[in-house]
């Protein structure tokens, strides 16, 4: 079994983002994400936090705009449209979740395409249907599994390819992005009757769910390249004599691995991915602004 760690393949993909970025300052344009937080919510804040690292690490300009949590969709808005007419902002997040007084999808329609580097728009979505040349402002976390893929020359071709999630963020264009590479991909939910029946079929498995210990030893068949992507913080309470409240995923890790050729570890797996990629489009969406070939 090898583990593929996502801080170690993160690194080098800030590391080569660095060099664009500095390359890009030859041709005076300094590339910078704008970032909307509404609340205080901790993981909210720890989610920004790591952008913020990640954007300093490779030179991204950094700039945040934080509204108190009673904020309403139309002064989310507003801003929006100003930051999409403003030159020198390259790519608009706007971290979720918020309120629920807040309508997501009007504020995530306001963005944007060519600023949308969380690749949430229906415009960047729909491309992806494309092939693989379209795939340029790709969901972040369905863009860092490929990634983690390539650096350890897992090719999807011709695989059985199972997506155990159907979210618009994660599970829908993941299966979309493996089909482009031409790999057999199922895509399971919450309302599949047998699950471990497609499991246990896959090469590659990738679970998005947010279920701990959703995907046993029993699911997966030998060899298989399992891709967890779920993350769920344990209850704190004293678990074999110690106090838990732990990040785990979806995949029963230590049962799992001592049958897949490769696993992700949760932490440390897709998660800095996510965020790499997030710096990715980012200096991708400054490319094509300034109509720089990507």
């Amino acid at each position: 079994m090898e583990l593929m760690d996502g801080r170690k393949v993160s690194k080098e993909i800030l590391l080569k983002l660095k060099d664009d970025v500095a390359r890009l300052h030859f041709d005076h344009v300094h590339p910078k994400l704008a970032v909307i937080l509404v609340g205080k919510d901790p993981a909210s804040l720890a989610y920004v936090r790591q952008k913020q690292k990640a954007c300093a690490t490779t030179g991204i300009e950094w700039e945040q705009f934080d509204y108190d949590e009673p904020v309403t969709t139309e002064v989310l808005i507003d801003k929006i449209n100003e930051l999409n007419t403003d030159d020198k902002i390259h790519g608009i997040l706007v971290q979720l979740p918020l309120p629920e007084q807040v309508y997501s999808p009007d504020v995530i329609r306001a963005i944007d395409p060519k600023k949308d580097v969380d690749g949430f728009t229906a415009y960047n979505l729909g491309k992806m249907f494309i092939n693989t040349d379209f795939e340029d402002l790709a969901p972040c976390t369905p863009l860092g599994v490929i990634r983690m893929l390539e650096h350890y020359k897992i090719n999807p071709k011709g695989k059985e390819v199972v997506v155990v999630g159907h979210s618009n963020i994660v599970g829908k264009p993941l299966a979309m992005m493996l089909l482009n590479r031409d790999a057999t991909v199922t895509v399971c939910h919450v309302h599949t009757k047998d699950l471990a029946f497609h499991t246990k079929r896959a090469d590659i498995l990738c679970v998005a769910v947010g279920k701990p210990d959703l995907i046993t030893e029993d699911m997966v068949k030998d060899g298989a390249v399992i891709v967890d992507i779920g993350i769920n913080r344990l209850p704190t309470r004293l678990r074999r004599g110690r106090s838990d409240g732990r990040l785990v995923g979806d995949v029963d890790f230590e049962n799992v691995s001592k049958k897949a050729s490769y696993i992700t570890p949760v932490p440390g797996g897709v998660g800095p991915m996510t965020v790499a990629c997030l710096m990715e489009n980012t200096v991708t969406a400054a490319k094509r602004l300034n109509n720089i070939n990507p």
